[in-house]
């Protein structure tokens, strides 16, 4: 073996370690202080040791005092600032162990730390434990796992999610990762893996190793339907249930171990399973220690006794059975027996154990618990016992077992001896009788473990080939109690061989990590424990003397001890206790054992008497009687039939040895080395991971660390001895890239500068600052170092850092200092200047101030003479007023009255002048009438004269008219000219008159005043008296109006007091209305709100589950697929048969519903489907036969009735056609003949027209040739005039078609209306116009014909205008046509009228309407805010019941009118088709008859109508030219879309076809089709963006053009024409959006599993801002064993955007779902990005926190540049972009506290303190999260509701929406290119 030249002694490994550390102490201690370092920093920085401690183990402390060579002590200062002589031995070089930096604690990685000792791994888990509460820790390759005896978040599916695919070094330590460790080593090197887990009891072995199954099942889960990956996870609560106890370490402590291999198929799903198990404590059913309980599964039992079907076992409470009663308390806090036991029946059923079994099973337990309360009495002689026959629990143990009661109870007091000549039956004494009965219970047990074990394998074998296997190995840890036994032995002799396993494969893997990076191979000393396991197992060992003792009939445990004596006495493992001569000690690798021999042959023997077994094998339950046949053959825990399937070849590591003829007779020590030794050569041929459970303290509290425990259990477990091997090399690696970019700032400047490989400068590096070779190694990717030297170039780089530091605070001090002189400076100046300015302010104000008093009194006195003034200047102005007034109005009195007489005067003169004139005029006018009357008749005489001559008169003639006109006019303007002066004299006349009256009076007036002037003087008297009265009246008036105005003011006053009063009471009460109003709005609007709010919340739930039930679907429809094709494989069965695609097509035929157009289409339907898929599939769906035959009896009933009126219709119309026949006849001669005879007409009037146009066209030709000779411009001519000609007459022929189809048509309803009454009903058939669709009146009709027989009466009138007459007949056709177009204008604006009524009704309604709503509105105004909210509640309620109501009548009726429609339209169609048929069989007669008169009408070419006709047995190749086969290069040039749109072209013609089986045919062949190209395709972006593109757009088109108004607001008219009409596609529509779904799903997961592997690279460790490098965290470093990943820079993902978005609008995916797309993934992001740096320690620091925030933003600017910022995609990374402020944020005060607490809103209470615990300092000068600050956040954030899970889902899919998106095109305007091979496709 390669030991034999390694093994060296413990003490060697721990004296080359106290060597290295005493070099180190005094290198660090004694060297020269560096250039830049004080003597008082020199001091100041001391060396930190580790010295023992009787309570910590381990104590820290600093070294004041520099050591030298020979001194023998220490002075020491621990962390209590206590000082210490610490004593050493310098001749054993004994020196104290030295501290890692701070910088190195909390290191995720034991090996990483610079000095590997015990204590330092020991503060190192303490300080992970306490401060971080981290629970997991790598040493090398062993996982160290402490119990935090605490529920943690860490292990749900998002977290194995997290750790799946991940390299071991990446992520923070974890079970997980141990689990993905192997299994991806089982992938990659095809190699079986093993995880072993070790552990002493209650350090959580099993639920590690159950948390390891569950990753494989969740990472590797099976890919059938057998789940067996549920099944494996079942075994798990079985086997606690039947192998788990409570012990005073532990509540479920595993006392059994056992190795579970999970096999997996060659694609590493999980396909099997098989256990075994070692050494199961039996000895626990008979007897269990204080405080301690048996196995669970009896508790389990009696806890379910009261169940009915447990009535017969006769149990009740664990307290009344003596073998669940021993320990004392029979619960345990915190666990639900009964609840627990539903859980195993459970597992039970999953796993195919039959009910049966199971309850033969609890037989089996209940009887073990009354065979231990059986009774025995012992008999008078002490020999013998006996049991009471009327003990109830010996008869319920045979009852229950159903053996013989007699047997059982004679068999359970004697026992057999057989000699060679004779056969004897001995009593036995009542301590043998007990003892018989523990052991026949404990062999019952052990059988039925062993049995359960069986089955369990047996329900997890698989026939599937196995191609690799993981096993886990659950097995007990060393143990040392007070009291040692057989079975701790037994367990620590298992420890030893897996330690020494263990320890060849640290050795190994150190070995080839040398030989890999070529560091030259040194042997390197480590503790071997071969000798000890050779004193155990080996030839003469304690075993084989132990078996041997067993074979003597005499043999007793102090025989066997002084063996033990007398042959290993001088091994140096083997030692004998001074004060005991029954026990002996064994030295094992973690500690010496004392053993006691009592009771080792007993146990190791395992006895059962014959006689009892026998009894139960002839047990009456099968089950019973086989569990003890099988015995004999069965080995402990030895798979049941699953050997086969291992590819690992088992042997023995030595010759067993040949079991004994007789029965149980193979002792259990055999049993154990055998199993042991099978095990060790399964783990040999596997490779190993280790996890180590410890337990950090022994009252099982949280979080709680007892260090005593913690060593004593990691030098037990190997832990520590890993630590030695690896710090005997070089335990300290680091790749060159991290090592240049740590220690960087140690090189020179000109070093850096030179353009050479980091791995010359790195050499270059250590060459100078460690003078000794030996104390590191270049590799070819790594550089080694032995312990220390880390630390050393840690401690050159601090001081280089506190140079540089201290020159830094210097330089900024300076600073700080000279600025503060400059800002006190420049306060002293001003401090000056505003003391001065505030001096001469104050002397400015007292000379402005005196000046100002002296303006005062200047001013004061002028104001005062002034005054004087004024006073006496104003009495003088009022007398000179008063007396210069009397004077001038005496003056005025004077003037006036000489005025007045002076206009008399005036006037009378006037008068008598005008009189005088006016009487000489009126004769002067007389005189020239009678002169001008003379004159006149004179000139009459001689005009009569004249006129009488015939040349005068014509003469006069000529302009006459003209004349009289002007004449006339005249005469009237001189008539009126006449009225107007007329009036205007009148009106002077009136006016003259007056005023001569007016003046005769004044005159008479004034005669009579000149009479009386001696009255002048008494009147001035008294005008005088009156005048002093007035002025009295005036100043009483003045008194009264100034009281009444002081009155009036008091008055105003008070009302606008009483105003302002009433004006502020009004305001506060339209406040408080108001604010009644706002709170009540406020209340209604909030509860709206929240109302609404709540509604979304629940639509998008209800979205988010409806979309997991369309995925949950789709995955299930594709495991069915799956499943079908492996059967359609595997089977091959003759019968009938069906391909895969028919089988599918059927299957999604029956998911989707039929589009028929009535019920009777949808039975026949549903009979067709149920005949094509045979009675078998019938037969699963009985309802649907059900209702068919429930249809078909309906249906029956309906046809019958539709018969009987089809019958009665038939009757009538066989009468009328008789009618109509000879009416027909008549209408036809008829017709003939107005045809003839407007034909005729027509004929004779062309030729007309043509004659003279070609008269014209002659003489035009004639003028030509004699203006101009030349040819060419007669050539150029005539072919114009030819041209023009042919136009004319092409305009004339549709001219001629319109008058002649408009003149048939007038003839033929006037015609039909002359016929008789019997013909209106023929007549009422719609008269379609050329250019109308209208009805047209029978009566205008006719109206229109009488006016087309007066054209020839009438012709001749037209002449003028045209010779035939033609535009004259076109004329009167429309004049008719205007009629019938007036007439229909009517009828439409009568129409209008009655929807204006119809409108104004509805109007009037709502307006009642509204009137209530208002009563009600202003009622709940008057209620309290919660009553408004009831009160509107109950409305609202109201409201929407009646109008469901009323919806719900409006839709039964609709549906019952549609049916009846249906079923109506399908009898017409039937009809019509055979009417058609026979009106075509007439119709070729008539045309045979009518050739002589039948008229060339020219067609114009009809345009494409949007749809496209093809083919029922074409439609498989347009589904595999469309859709299977096509490309979407194929169509890139083309529309968007284009599949979508020839297909709905397609659904469009059988539409209008009106062929529902076509429509059906066609969209379910093409979900098929596109079914099968995504799952041929289910990788690839771009097709499935493709077909995701046009199923949206086949939707939107399908609702575009459904006819529903809702979706057709958008549409043109030429789009509303491609509606379709016969087929409501709704149901189909929701098939089209669940396939949408099921795409973008897909969709989003190919693009998921593209960007995935980038995301952590990219934008976690990718360094996008140069220079950060150089800060990160020390000390990490990858596995050997993990395969290396790509790394991708943010650009790469970026890129990988650009591509996504680019394919996505490339192929015309509508704009809202790319941005969904967006959101998805950039929320996939946020999750795999935090969910590592939650798991990662090495990226939780501030330099990440920068990139982080540097990368995001990238992210952002590129959303914006796509305008996807309103996706809500950056509101996804919320939580990163927080996570990564929160790693740039200070975390020091409670300030800091608050702000983080503030600013993390989006990351959860759990989520901020992980980011806190793993935050890691990037040096030195860094200070870590202290403890009490995460304290102060988490209770700061106790009010939180935050959920539970740490880690965010990254597979969770936002609920998708389609938004409808209606099309610009129309589909006539698209083109189909000759590459898709449709040419079958024909356009309609």
């Amino acid at each position: 073996m390669v030991t034999a030249c390694l093994i060296h002694n413990k003490k060697d490994v721990d004296r080359m370690v106290q060597r290295r550390a005493t070099r180190m102490i005094g290198g660090l201690e004694t060297k020269k202080p560096s250039p830049g370092q004080t003597e008082d920093e020199r001091r100041g920085s001391y060396t930190r040791v580790w010295i023992p401690d009787p309570e910590e183990v381990w104590k820290s402390a600093e070294i004041i005092r520099d050591y030298k060579e020979g001194d023998r002590t220490l002075r020491l200062k621990l962390e209590d600032e206590t000082v210490l002589e610490y004593p050493i031995n310098p001749e054993a070089n004994e020196l104290p162990f030295l501290r890692n930096p701070d910088i190195l604690v909390g290191e995720n990685d034991l090996t990483a730390l610079s000095y590997l000792h015990e204590p330092a791994v020991l503060h190192n888990l303490k300080v992970r434990f306490l401060e971080s509460n981290h629970i997991y820790t790598y040493c090398g390759i062993v996982l160290v796992a402490i119990n935090p005896y605490e529920q943690l978040p860490i292990y749900g599916q998002d977290v194995i999610y997290a750790y799946s695919g991940q390299n071991m070094g990446d992520m923070d330590p974890h079970i997980f990762a141990v689990a993905e460790e192997a299994y991806k080593q089982m992938a990659r090197d095809e190699k079986n893996q093993s995880i072993i887990v070790s552990g002493e009891s209650g350090a959580g072995k099993t639920v590690s190793a159950k948390y390891a199954m569950r990753f494989f099942a969740s990472v590797g889960g099976s890919s059938s339907e057998t789940n067996i990956e549920d099944k494996v996870l079942a075994s798990s609560p079985i086997m606690e249930s039947i192998g788990n106890a409570k012990t005073t370490r532990n509540d479920n402590s595993s006392r059994f171990g056992k190795y579970i291999q999970i096999g997996f198929d060659k694609r590493y799903h999980i396909i099997g399973a098989n256990m075994r198990t070692y050494l199961l404590e039996k000895s626990r059913v008979v007897f269990q220690a204080e405080d301690e309980r048996n196995y669970h599964i009896f508790y389990q039992l009696c806890a379910s006794a009261g169940l009915p079907e447990f009535k017969d076992l006769a149990l009740t409470s664990a307290e009344d059975f003596f073998y669940t009663a021993q320990g004392g308390d029979t619960s345990i806090d915190g666990v639900d027996d009964a609840s627990d036991f539903e859980k195993t029946r459970q597992a039970f059923t999953l796993l195919g154990v039959k009910e049966s079994h199971q309850m033969t099973i609890f037989k089996i337990l209940a009887a073990i618990l009354h065979l231990g309360n059986l009774d025995f009495r012992s008999e008078r002689d002490g020999e013998s016992c006996t049991i009471l026959k009327q003990d109830e629990h010996l008869r319920n143990f045979c009852r229950l077992l159903g053996v013989e009661h007699s047997q059982m109870e004679h068999w359970l007091c004697h026992r057999k001896l057989v000699t060679t000549s004779e056969t004897y039956i001995k009593p036995m004494s009542f301590q043998q009788g007990v003892n018989a009965r523990n052991a026949l219970a404990k062999h019952i047990y052990a059988q039925l473990f062993n049995w359960i074990v069986q089955h369990v394998n047996k329900a997890l074998y698989t026939t599937v080939k196995q191609h690799s296997f993981i096993g886990v190995l659950d097995i007990y840890g060393f143990e040392t109690f007070e009291v040692n036994s057989f079975e701790q032995f037994c367990i620590n002799y298992a420890n030893e061989k897996l330690q020494q396993q263990f320890n060849l494969h640290v050795f190994k893997l150190e070995q080839e990590e040398y030989m890999k990076e070529q560091i030259p191979w040194t042997l390197i000393d480590f503790y071997d424990n071969q000798p000890c396991i050779d004193l155990i197992e080996a030839k003469l060992g304690i075993f084989d003397l132990l078996d041997e003792e067993c074979k003597v009939p005499k043999g007793t445990d102090e025989n066997w001890a002084q063996k033990l004596y007398d042959r290993h006495g001088g091994s140096q493992h083997f030692q004998k206790p001074r004060m005991s001569n029954t026990s002996f000690i064994v030295v094992h690798f973690a500690d010496k054992v004392e053993y006691q021999c009592e009771g080792f042959l007993e146990k190791n023997r395992d006895t059962v008497y014959e006689e009892q077994i026998n009894i139960l094998k002839a047990s009456k339950y099968p089950m019973m009687a086989d569990l003890f046949h099988d015995g004999k053959d069965a080995k402990a825990g030895a798979p049941g039939g699953k050997g086969a399937s291992s590819k690992v070849s088992i042997r023995a590591a030595r010759p067993t040895v040949k079991a004994a003829n007789k029965e149980h007779k193979k002792t259990v020590g055999l049993q154990f080395r055998n199993s042991l030794h099978l095990l060790m050569e399964t783990l040999n041929a596997t490779t190993p991971h280790y996890v180590r459970c410890i337990k950090p303290n022994d009252e099982k509290l949280p979080f709680s660390f007892d260090p005593k425990r913690a060593v004593q259990q990691l030098r037990a477990c190997g832990v520590l001895e890993t630590i030695r091997i690896s710090a005997a090399g070089y335990p300290s690696r680091w790749t060159y890239h991290d090592f240049f970019n740590r220690y960087r700032v140690l090189m020179k400047k000109r070093d850096l500068s030179k353009k050479a490989e980091k791995k010359a400068i790195c050499k270059t590096l250590l060459e100078n600052l460690i003078k000794d070779p030996d104390k590191f190694q270049f590799g070819r990717t790594k550089i080694f170092f032995r312990a220390g030297q880390v630390a050393y170039l840690e401690k050159l780089r601090a001081d280089k850092f506190r140079s540089a530091t201290i020159m830094i605070q210097k330089t900024v001090r300076g600073w700080l200092q000279r600025l503060k002189y400059r800002r006190m400076r420049k306060a002293a100046i001003q401090i000056q200047r505003h003391t001065r300015g505030h001096l001469a302010r104050r002397l400015a104000d007292r000379l402005r101030k005196t000046k100002a008093a002296i303006v005062f009194q200047k001013q004061y006195r002028m104001l005062r003479i002034r005054r004087a003034y004024q006073m006496i200047r104003g009495a003088a102005i009022t007398i000179q007023a008063f007396t210069r007034g009397m004077f001038v109005r005496r003056t005025f009195q004077k003037v006036l009255a000489e005025h007045k007489a002076t206009v008399i005067q005036k006037n009378v003169r006037a008068w008598l002048a005008r009189k005088h004139f006016l009487r000489f005029r009126s004769a002067a006018v007389v005189i020239q009438c009678y002169f001008r009357r003379m004159k006149a008749r004179q000139e009459l005489k001689a005009l009569k004269i004249e006129a009488r001559s015939a040349e005068h008169l014509k003469r006069l003639n000529v302009g006459m008219e003209n004349k009289v006109v002007q004449l006339q006019r005249k005469i009237d303007e001189q008539s009126k000219e006449y009225k107007h002066l007329n009036e205007q004299l009148s009106t002077n006349a009136s006016a003259y008159s007056s005023e001569l009256e007016k003046l005769k009076k004044e005159l008479d007036r004034y005669r009579r005043k000149s009479g009386d002037g001696n009255q002048i003087a008494s009147l001035q008297e008294e005008i005088d008296a009156l005048r002093l009265a007035l002025e009295k009246a005036h100043g009483e008036r003045k008194i009264v109006e100034d009281t009444y105005m002081k009155e009036k003011d008091v008055l105003r006053k008070r009302i606008s007091d009483l105003e302002d009063e009433n004006a502020l009471l009004k305001e506060e009460k339209e406040a408080l209305n108001n604010k009644i109003l706002r709170q009540s709005e406020d209340e209604f609007a909030q509860n709206a709100a929240e109302e609404n709010a709540l509604m979304k919340k629940e639509l998008e739930e209800e979205r988010f589950r409806y979309q997991n039930l369309v995925k949950e679907y789709s995955r299930l429809e594709q495991r069915y697929d799956n499943l079908r094709d492996e059967m359609t494989i595997v089977k091959q069965t003759p019968g009938h048969r069906r391909n895969p695609s028919n089988q599918s097509s059927l299957e999604s035929d029956s998911n989707y519903p039929s589009i028929s157009t009535s019920e009777v289409g949808d039975t026949e339907d549903a009979i067709q489907q149920v005949e094509e898929i045979g009675l078998e599939k019938a037969a699963m769906d009985m309802t649907l036969f059900l209702k068919l035959q429930k249809r078909v009896r309906e249906l029956e009933q309906e046809r019958r009735k539709l018969q009987a009126q089809l019958e009665k219709k038939e009757n009538e119309n066989k009468k009328s056609q008789v009618i109509e026949m000879k009416n027909e006849m008549d209408l036809d001669r008829d017709m003939d003949l107005a045809y003839n005879s407007l034909k005729r007409q027509e004929l004779e009037s062309e030729n007309k027209k043509l004659k003279n146009e070609l008269n014209e066209l002659r003489k035009a030709i004639v003028d030509r040739v004699a203006q101009n000779n030349s040819s060419n411009d007669i050539q150029d001519s005539y072919s114009l005039l030819l041209n023009q000609l042919k136009s004319a007459n092409e305009e004339l022929e549709v001219r001629k078609e319109e008058v002649l189809i408009l003149r048939t048509q007038i003839i033929k309803s006037a015609q039909q209306k002359d016929t008789g009454r019997n013909m209106e009903s023929n007549v009422n058939i719609q008269t379609s116009w050329p250019n109308s669709d209208k009805h047209v009146d029978p009566e205008d009709a006719i109206e229109a014909y009488h006016g087309v027989c007066q054209t020839n009466r009438k012709t001749e009138d037209w002449g003028y205008l045209n010779e035939d007459g033609e535009l004259g007949l076109a004329y009167q056709g429309l004049k008719q046509v205007a009629r019938l177009l007036e007439a229909q204008l009517q009828d439409q604006r009568r129409e209008h009228e009655e929807e204006v009524e119809a409108l104004k009704d509805q109007i009037e309604a709502l307006r009642e309407e509204m009137g209530k709503q208002q009563d009600i509105f202003y009622q709940t105004l008057q209620l309290s805010p919660e009553a408004q909210v009831e009160f509107g509640i109950q409305q609202e309620i109201t409201r929407l019941t009646n109008e469901n109501l009323d919806l719900k009548e409006l839709l039964e009726k609709l549906e019952k009118n549609e049916r009846k429609l249906k079923k109506q339209l399908k009898i017409y169609m039937k009809k019509v088709q055979d009417y058609e048929a026979n009106q075509v069989s007439i119709q070729t007669e008539k045309q045979e008859r009518e050739l002589t008169r039948q008229v060339a009408v020219q067609r114009k070419e009809k345009e494409f109508q949007g749809m496209l006709e093809y083919y029922k047995e074409d439609e498989p190749l347009l589904i595999q030219n469309l859709i299977t086969e096509l490309k979407p290069q194929a169509v890139s040039a083309t529309v968007p879309c284009l599949p979508a749109y020839i297909l709905y072209m397609c659904i469009r013609h059988a539409d209008y076809i009106n062929d529902d089986h076509k429509v059906h045919s066609l969209l379910t062949s093409t979900i098929n089709g596109i079914k099968k190209v995504l799952k041929k395709h289910n990788d690839d972006f771009e097709m499935t963006s493709f077909w995701l593109s046009n199923a949206c757009r086949l939707l939107h088109c399908l609702k575009q053009y459904s006819g529903d108004v809702g979706f057709m607001t958008q549409n043109t008219p030429k789009q509303n024409e491609h509606c379709l009409t016969n087929f409501d596609l709704t149901e189909y529509r929701q098939v089209l959006s669940d396939l949408s779904i099921q795409i973008y799903q897909q969709l989003i997961k190919i693009a998921e599993g593209v960007l995935q592997p980038m995301i952590v690279t990219a934008v976690l460790e990718n360094e996008s801002i140069q220079g950060l490098s150089g800060v990160k965290p020390m000390g990490y470093r990858k596995r050997s064993s993990s395969t290396e990943e790509n790394t991708y820079s943010l650009e790469a993902i970026v890129r990988q955007l650009n591509t996504f978005h680019g394919v996505m609008c490339d192929q015309g995916l509508d704009p809202e779902i790319i941005q969904q797309v967006f959101k998805q993934l950039f929320y996939m992001i946020n999750a795999v990005a935090l969910n590592n740096l939650l798991l990662r320690k090495d990226v939780c620091s501030w330099s990440t926190g920068m990139q982080l925030r540097f990368n995001i933003s990238q992210l952002e600017d590129w959303l914006r540049g796509k305008n996807l910022q309103q996706s809500g995609a950056v509101e996804t990374m919320e939580p990163l972009i927080q996570a990564a402020q929160l790693l740039q944020l200070k975390k020091k005060t409670s300030e800091d506290a608050e702000a983080i607490c503030s600013l993390c809103t989006s990351l959860t209470t759990q989520q901020i303190v992980k980011i806190l615990n793993l935050y890691t300092p990037v040096n030195e000068f860094e200070e870590r999260v202290t403890v009490s600050f995460i304290r102060n956040i988490q209770a700061q954030l106790q009010e939180r509701n935050d959920p539970p899970q740490l880690l965010l889902d990254f597979k969770y899919m936002f609920p998708v929406l389609f938004p409808f998106s209606p099309s610009s095109l129309t589909m006539d305007s698209i083109h189909i290119p000759a590459s898709l091979n449709l040419e079958f496709l024909n356009k309609v």
